[in-house]
């Protein structure tokens, strides 16, 4: 029996599965597929440029996928937002920061607009931007994102934004996730790291094995790793990640890193070029103990779907 929820409805997917916009990570290939699995295949822009986007719209060959910004980031250059419309998107997802200055051209362009918060606040004021879905993303996350765990903030989410559907994102990697959400109130799940693993993300081999080999409780939201790039990711925002030497020996002494910068920098640039994990960062989140190999984002989806099926299945003969 498929499950029929409004993200399926309003957005006509098979299943209510939306992958994260992940920057540098979730490019068109890893977005085509998972849209033609039937979810919808989200290009994550992160920091980069006009040319990029139009580089990963291309690969993602006319699939219907949208496209995910980091709001701060693209108010530094709102000119890539009209780059992406120009592909005519299926969805725009902002995520931290001030969203209304780049709603009007959103939806100019005819796309629907998914908007994340982290606390119940933020929900309420992303609700009073009428976004056709809100994403409520717990702290479980892998990358940036804030305080509050997914189980206690997405059911006052869904309740504070009334008519607006609601996906819940943050640890989440399998079928029981989906269904626990889906009891929760949400319309469907946002996935990051199972698909940071997948054949088509844009992670490079050495990161995928790293994400296999992780564990949820190898991970740690920190700033270090924003402070050695000279990224001015803004309060509350940290970023989880697998711990590794330069976190063990940094997290906590943020204001010294930040005066060894003329040393440290460099230093991470050189590790992060030779894929030295020991310093370089992996973003994964608390669900790394379910990705347990890298496969398709086709095999990913219909596993989850399946299980999720099974879970369904077992929750009625309760």
């Amino acid at each position: 029996m498929p499950f029929v929820t409004q993200l399926t409805r309003r957005f006509a997917l098979r299943c209510p599965i939306v992958s994260a916009p992940m920057g540098a990570a979730a490019g068109g290939r890893l977005a085509a597929a998972v849209t033609r699995a039937g979810g919808l295949g989200m290009i994550g822009v992160g920091y980069h440029d006009a040319g990029w986007i139009d580089t990963e719209f291309a690969a993602a060959e006319g699939e219907r996928v949208g496209v995910g910004f980091i709001t701060w980031d693209l108010a530094r250059g709102p000119g890539r937002l009209d780059t992406a419309l120009a592909h005519r998107p299926a969805a725009v997802m902002l995520s931290f920061g001030d969203a209304a200055p780049f709603v009007p051209a959103i939806r100019r362009a005819g796309a629907f607009l998914i908007l994340q918060v982290q606390s119940l606040a933020a929900a309420r004021e992303a609700a009073a931007l009428e976004p056709d879905l809100i994403v409520a993303q717990g702290t479980e996350a892998g990358g940036h994102g804030a305080a509050r765990a997914l189980f206690p903030l997405l059911p006052a989410v869904v309740d504070a934004v009334g008519v607006v559907p609601v996906l819940a994102a943050g640890g989440i990697a399998d079928g029981r996730g989906l269904v626990a959400a889906l009891a929760l109130g949400a319309a469907g799940v946002l996935i990051g790291t199972r698909f940071y693993a997948a054949e088509e993300s844009l992670a490079s081999p050495a990161v995928k094995q790293r994400l296999v080999a992780g564990r949820g409780d190898d991970t740690l939201r920190t700033e270090v790793f924003d402070i050695v790039r000279d990224l001015p990711w803004p309060a509350p925002f940290t970023g989880r990640a697998i711990r590794n030497d330069f976190a063990a020996h940094w997290h906590g002494r943020e204001a010294e890193l930040r005066r060894a910068l003329p040393d440290e920098a460099p230093r991470y640039a050189a590790a992060t070029s030779a894929e030295d994990f020991s310093t370089a960062v992996v973003w994964g989140g608390e669900g790394l103990d379910l990705v347990r190999e890298v496969e398709p984002a086709a095999r990913i989806i219909a596993r989850i779907m399946e299980q999720a099926e099974a879970t369904r299945s077992a929750l009625a003969r309760i």
